[in-house]
């Protein structure tokens, strides 16, 4: 799996939670919660999605690697590629 598809799911999953959060113009490198009215139980419900639908956990010391898409992406690659 590609860096650009993570970020995808990333995106798809924001909008499954926060519906009217707009999404198309998300930068990589500025942290969601700055770019969206995301908090802190969005970003649980990110964390919870990851593992229903994708199988992928994330410890609660890593919750600092998912701050961006970029660092979404460059935490969540290698496991989307390990499984």
């Amino acid at each position: 799996m590609t860096e650009d598809q993570v970020k995808q799911i990333v995106i798809d999953i924001i909008n499954e939670i926060a519906p009217d959060e707009e999404t198309s113009g998300l930068k990589d490198e500025v942290a969601l919660r700055e770019q969206m009215d995301l908090d802190s139980m969005d970003f649980l419900d990110i964390v919870m999605e990851l593992r229903k639908q994708h199988g992928i956990e994330v410890p609660e010391a890593d919750y600092p690697e998912l701050a961006s898409l970029q660092s979404c992406a460059n935490y969540l690659t290698p496991k989307f590629n390990a499984k």
